[in-house]
């Protein structure tokens, strides 16, 4: 997000006469154009079309720490058009996976927070619509093909360039979902099949004669997982395009995915610099349950997409000392939040209230060191860096791994980060 100041025109003061500045920031905004549909694939592919450089991708990617998988990009023909298809190759696997098993993958790496979160929150949002396909809890679904190694790319690969575009606001056209039928494991289903119908849900779709399952159900948790509009081009500055292919080809319908990446200009007061969410804080009293419990508690609710989780020592009633738990989260988690607070706590009420969080702009930018790459997490305030923090995690292996001070590698990524942009 890239911030200036403009003078106002003179009719515009304050009442003591003098010119307060206005403040406008670009936001970085993504479309995605799907009038062939959208796989993970496809999404995978657009996004490098579009201006992600494969190597510093597959650098991030290998943080993901999982074994037995190649990646590689080429451009390909879709009826005339130039797309680039993500090939993602995997060794076969026999075992499937749940939603635990995949959140341990993504939160046990060596990835940015905000990557693990984002990814985290597709597979989560993938999940919840197995499971009311199936009317079964969501830590009973075992996914198919969606937990498959080449799946968990797609989704963590997409969340990986979202970080390393910088991308901000997300937006969709409505979702060509093709037409026909589907063979899946319990059987032949009309398109779009169950679990993409319930993820499509409140998102603009539609169908024409084109024959095939346009939509898949990673192209569909990742696409109405991230955007909060559908609709037309919204306004922007167009900047980057890229064209992602399927793997199907028709005559004369290109089979591709087309992402527009673009800023628009917003206004903001000095006091509104930095982005404002409604947010949901849930929280619960208790003085009769374990710490190892509440440690586990806060392990599943970081699991299913708390943003924050703290406690705080009070004093209940009959003085005795208690535990106040509070989680923070977004509106599509308060219930399974809610529902983990009863399941797993001695509680037997919870609250829950909205807030507003107001965050600095944040990015991730990668620097090398002579212990290895290190991501710094960048916070901005009217376009000026006013925090730099190295990524823990890393410099932690990085500092084991060259037998020197965690500060030693700490430091070395802070004074890269600070040549880099040239301070």
């Amino acid at each position: 997000m890239v911030f200036a100041s403009l003078q106002p025109p003179a009719t515009v003061c304050q009442p003591s006469g003098l010119m307060s500045p206005v403040y406008y920031y670009l936001m970085k905004t993504l479309y995605f154009d799907c009038f062939a549909g959208g796989s993970g694939d496809m999404i995978l592919g657009a996004l490098i079309a579009a201006g992600v450089e494969p190597d510093a991708f597959k650098r991030q990617l290998a943080l993901l720490d999982v074994k037995g998988y190649s990646i590689d990009f080429e451009s390909v023909d879709r009826s005339g058009i130039s797309a680039t298809y993500a090939r993602v190759q995997t060794a076969h696997e026999h075992a499937h996976r749940h939603l635990p098993d995949i959140l341990k993958i993504i939160y046990d790496s060596r990835l940015s927070s905000a990557v693990k979160d984002r990814a985290a929150k597709i597979f989560s949002r993938l999940a919840e619509a197995e499971a009311r396909v199936h009317n079964e809890p969501i830590d009973h679904i075992h996914f198919h093909e969606v937990g498959a190694l080449d799946a968990i790319i797609d989704v963590v690969g997409a969340a990986i360039c979202f970080e390393l575009l910088g991308i901000e606001r997300f937006a969709s056209s409505a979702l060509h979902v093709g037409s026909g039928t589907v063979e899946m494991e319990h059987g032949r289903y009309p398109v779009p099949p169950p679990a993409v119908a319930e993820l499509l849900k409140d998102a603009p779709l539609y169908s024409t004669d084109i024959v095939g399952e346009l939509v898949t159900p990673t192209g569909a948790a990742i696409i109405t997982t991230v955007c909060t509009e559908y609709g037309p081009i919204p306004q922007m500055k167009l900047r980057q395009i890229g064209y992602g292919a399927g793997t199907r080809q028709y005559e004369k319908f290109p089979n591709a995915l087309r992402i527009l990446i673009g800023e628009d200009q917003f206004n903001a007061s000095d006091d509104d610099a930095s982005a404002a969410e409604r947010l949901w804080m849930i929280e619960t009293n208790m003085d009769d349950i374990s710490p190892q419990i509440l440690g586990h508690v806060m392990e599943r609710a970081f699991e299913l997409g708390a943003l924050d989780c703290y406690f705080t020592s009070v004093q209940m009633k009959k003085n005795r000392p208690g535990t106040l738990l509070s989680l923070l989260c977004r509106a599509e988690q308060r219930p399974l939040l809610g529902e983990l607070l009863f399941s797993e706590t001695t509680t037997l009420g919870i609250r829950a209230y909205e807030v507003e969080r107001r965050a600095l702009e944040r990015k991730i930018v990668a620097v090398e060191t002579q212990y290895g790459p290190i991501d710094v997490k960048v916070a901005q305030l009217n376009g000026h860096v006013v925090k730099a923090m190295p990524e823990y995690e890393q410099c932690r292996q990085a500092a084991r791994d060259a037998n020197v001070p965690l500060r030693v590698v700490e430091e070395a990524a802070r004074a890269n980060f600070s040549k880099l942009v040239g301070e």
